[in-house]
């Protein structure tokens, strides 16, 4: 209650209407399995199209797991079938089993310890499946992958790169000579020293040096390789200045290139990243192994960035400690011009103008570990730990409303178990998550008898089962090979949801990128798989290859068809989430009116755009909020009961059409 303390005008404000309930997004869907790359304890962040799901967990390449034959990279054909067939957001949880014991993220305080390898020293293979650089190639520095997986065995070139003279002169009390000044600089930037113009100073064929002082200040010292004092510009260049000569001071920075295995292909490349560990930019920390940390500030870096570099804390404390690391005892003869230099007219003024390099350093040892289990994609979310592992990954991301693991019923009679089990998991997800739902493959090569004995595992409404495979081209080998329904069918939920709502069947609907089906299926072998709650995918003469089918697993007659289990869940996310505002409020008449009036306009729009029955809002839903849902009892322990009723439409699976016969003389018609 406002107070009024001084006589005056005062304005409120205040609203006479119901607060308005918003319908919640059906559309998020969720994939979790094996990838070629990418983060496996983050969370995950959507994908929009197949270029950026190729950007964080690699192409579509086969996987080879130690423990099983080749195996088709299920995932990224299944994202690439649900963009194509209108699926817009989509969360991915890879799940990765290594070659020995159970997954963990590297630690930063581990970043040094050498891994178990599990090959030669010319063919390493490293237990955890990341990519390194051999540790004799960098001494204390680390170089790895930042994800496990064999598409990080790739090259990284590291490139020292010399900025523009900095050096100036000006008239001053040096004998024959100018007085040195000083342009740009940052403390803690790595310098490259040459007073040219006098044979006898000890900087004469040029020197690495780190600059201590503050941008904008005059009094910058040196520090050099050899150690000693810090020394000022004036003292290193005591016999004045000349340009022209070749004196000069350059800012002296690292490029990174990340190359394919080969070296043939450049596939991302940083530059001007600071050598120093300590150097601070205008953002903060910029140094090379901040921009490669294993643990950045933003959640997409460490998705997206596809390296780590590490040091040792205690050993490699400066930028001449890493180029020592990086570039050998003596670095500077990386910086002298060659012969070729010298030919093309490019002299001592100028040799760091393009920048010289180079040190092309191979990552190896990476690999795809083993076949995930049934464990792997139950995953775990620990409190004790920071991240997340398999379907609990995807428990943490609210918005998601279709689940599927594409593949896990891939070569099914070697992996029934395990298949049956992922199953059980992906079904227990979305019952627990309560307004999810899980598509289920069956698996290849399966006719009717195998995959009816496959369906009688299962009795869910939180679940729907679809046969046969689809046959698509594969991009990456150009054959038609057979995929999982399930991305496919994810990717027609999300299209039907977007163009009729979530209250009409997700069926009889086109699969617009196959070119195929596994098996033709006819009217008799549907007419034994529908009633069993198995959705089929069929081939029409003129019509294309559909999805004729929208029933779920569930044995319950209530709960029986798609539509109305997602639409149920609909309607349930959006009140919850609609009237989050009345929790606290004094329980009584006044919120008991503004609920249902909340909940009945909400309704009142579902009934107009067709989602329910009846042909008047009376007969298509009732809420009732008062005295007669709630006892004495319910209102002394703070418990607001509004019972809603609704009702929703059904499909029309069976169209009847009945034809008599009609005389033109009968009037009874």
């Amino acid at each position: 209650m406002p107070e009024y303390l001084a006589p005056g005008v005062y304005v409120e404000e205040s609203s006479f209407r119901a607060k308005s309930i918003e319908g919640v997004s059906t559309t998020e869907t969720g994939f979790i399995g094996p990838t070629r790359f990418g983060p496996v304890h983050l969370q995950p962040e959507s994908v929009s199209t197949i270029g950026e799901f190729e950007q964080a967990y690699g192409g579509g390449e086969s996987l080879a797991f130690d423990d099983a034959p080749a195996t088709p990279n299920f995932l990224w054909h299944a994202a690439r079938a649900f963009f194509a067939e209108g699926g817009k957001q989509l969360y991915i949880s890879r799940v990765f089993r290594p070659l020995q014991g159970a997954y963990a993220p590297i630690a930063a305080e581990h970043e040094l310890a050498s891994p178990t390898n599990l090959g030669t020293s010319s063919a390493p293979r490293y237990a955890d499946g990341v990519a390194r650089v051999a540790s004799s190639r960098t001494g204390d520095i680390a170089i790895r992958s930042r994800h496990p997986g064999a598409m990080g065995n790739l090259r990284v070139k590291l490139t020292l790169k010399g900025r523009s003279n900095i050096l100036g002169s000006n008239a001053g009390a040096v004998p024959g000579g100018r007085a040195a000044t000083l342009g740009s600089l940052a403390d803690k930037d790595l310098v490259w020293i040459q007073d040219a113009s006098h044979a006898s100073a000890p900087c004469n064929t040029g020197a690495f040096h780190i600059a201590h002082g503050s941008p904008g200040g005059t009094l910058w010292q040196f520090e050099s390789m050899a150690g000693g004092a810090l020394q000022s510009v004036a003292e290193l260049f005591s016999n004045g200045v000349d340009t022209a000569a070749g004196d000069a001071v350059r800012v002296v920075t690292l490029s990174i290139t990340l190359q394919s295995a080969d070296g043939q292909s450049d596939l991302a490349c940083w530059s001007d990243l600071a050598l120093d560990p300590g150097h601070q930019g205008s953002a903060g920390a910029d140094s090379v192994f901040d921009a490669f940390a294993n643990t950045p500030a933003a959640n997409s870096g460490a998705r997206l960035m596809p390296l780590v570099i590490a040091r040792s804390s205690t050993a490699v404390t400066s930028a001449l400690h890493v180029l020592s690391a990086l570039f050998g005892a003596n670095p500077t003869a990386l910086l002298e011009p060659d012969a070729v230099e010298q030919a093309r007219g490019i002299g001592a003024a100028d040799k760091l103008g393009t920048g010289v390099s180079v040190n092309d350093l191979p990552l190896v040892g990476g690999n795809d570990g083993l076949r995930p289990q049934a464990q792997d994609y139950a995953g775990e979310a620990d409190p004790q730990k920071a991240y997340a592992l398999g379907l609990e990954q995807l428990a943490q991301i609210d918005d998601i409303s279709i689940v599927a693991a594409p593949g896990v019923t891939w070569n099914y009679g070697a992996f029934e178990d395990h298949a049956d089990s992922v199953n059980q998991l992906l079904i227990a997800h979305a019952e627990r998550m309560r307004y999810r739902i899980a598509v289920l493959d069956s698996a290849d090569g399966q006719n009717v008898a195998a995959v009816r004995a496959m369906r009688a595992k299962f009795d869910s409404s939180h679940a729907a089962l679809y046969y046969p495979w689809v046959k698509v081209l594969d991009p990456v080998t150009r054959r038609e090979i057979c995929m999982p329904p399930s991305g496919f069918v994810a990717g027609i939920y999300v299209r039907s949801d977007i163009e009729h709502g979530v209250a009409t069947a997700p069926a009889n609907e086109l699969v617009s990128s196959a070119l195929g089906l596994e098996a033709l299926l006819d009217k008799s072998q549907q007419e034994v798989l529908n009633p069993e709650g198995i959705n089929c995918l069929r081939s029409f003469v003129g019509r294309g290859l559909r999805l004729w089918g929208a029933r779920t697993l569930s044995s319950d007659p209530e709960r029986k068809y798609v539509n109305q289990r997602r639409y149920f869940a609909y309607l349930e996310r959006s009140i919850v989430k609609g009237t989050q505002w009345a929790a606290f409020e004094p329980n009584g008449e006044p919120l008991w009116a503004n609920m249902c009036a909340s909940i009945q306009d909400f309704l009142l729009n579902e009934w107009r755009t067709g989602a329910l029955s009846g042909s008047k809002p009376e007969q298509a839903y009732f809420v009732r909020c008062d005295r007669s849902t709630m006892t004495q009892s319910d209102l002394d322990n703070g418990r607001l009961i509004c019972l809603v009723g609704v009702a929703s439409i059904r499909p029309a699976e069976f169209v009847i059409f009945r034809l008599e016969q009609w005389t033109a003389d009968r009037k009874d018609r």
